[in-house]
């Protein structure tokens, strides 16, 4: 059943269902999808004109960007700066071998078409800071938030509650993991719950891959589920996952 706080404003989705109707390849490719209670082929068309930002393309957000191409979201936008390094490899999946030393977005980019070649993509060769959040905040209808860094984290957050845009937070850190949907006045702020940048925060940090990907799919079904308005999203819920003992909770932040 859906429940009211799906029901989210993104509010620059055209209000046309016919200017994004489904072709006969692409109702064939998302069939079993939209066998899904509540999606069909309405909720197929909501994603594929949405327009999802996802900051940095890394461990976390390779696999979110992989699975949101996957279901036919329209267009992406990739904010991730910086070259390929051997050390991504092990958990950046749109990363690969022969691109060491060439530009992370670009790899991500050539992944990502030859999963989806309908799929738009805006790339973005820049991390978020505070001087171009609010630029590439408003490219957007909808925001995941993979960065490693709080500086950029709060920056994003900053900028969606100034233009009402709900944020996918995830986080991970060895074998744990949290999720949550920040969308001010709806939720607690993002600096309710991380007021700064946390004393000796570094960017290399002890994490698993499978970790990465564990939550990194879960944030691509919470933005389906934003975006086609269906289901129970994370609203002040975060879910907090121990993969160490394979143990997951669900908290409430109001």
């Amino acid at each position: 059943m859906q429940n009211e706080s799906s029901k989210q404003s993104l509010g620059r989705l055209p209000q046309n269902m016919n200017s994004c109707s489904l072709t006969d390849e692409e109702r064939e490719t998302y069939a079993w999808q939209m066998d899904v209670r509540d999606f069909g082929e309405t909720g197929q068309q909501k994603l594929k004109r949405a327009s999802v930002l996802i900051s940095r393309v890394g461990g976390l957000g390779s696999v979110v960007a992989y699975e949101l191409a996957a279901a036919g979201i329209g267009r992406l936008i990739l904010a991730h700066a910086g070259n390929v390094q051997p050390s991504d490899l092990n958990r950046q999946l749109l990363m690969t071998h022969d691109g060491i030393g060439k530009p992370r977005i670009d790899s991500a980019v050539r992944r990502l078409k030859e999963l989806n070649p309908r799929l738009e993509i805006v790339s973005i060769p820049e991390n978020i800071s505070a001087g171009n959040a609010d630029r590439i905040i408003a490219m957007s209808d909808c925001i995941v938030d993979a960065a490693p860094m709080f500086q950029e984290r709060l920056a994003m957050n900053d900028a969606a509650e100034k233009q009402g845009k709900p944020v996918i937070e995830a986080a991970m850190y060895e074998l744990e993991a949290s999720l949550t949907v920040i969308h001010p006045p709806r939720t607690q702020r993002f600096r309710d719950l991380v007021p700064d940048v946390p004393q000796g925060w570094q960017r290399r940090f002890p994490v698993f891959g499978a970790v990465s990907g564990t939550v990194g799919c879960m944030a691509a079904m919470e933005v389906i589920k934003l975006v086609a308005e269906f289901g129970d999203p994370l609203l002040n819920r975060m879910v907090r996952i121990d993969l160490r003992s394979m143990r997951f909770d669900t908290i409430r932040l109001l």
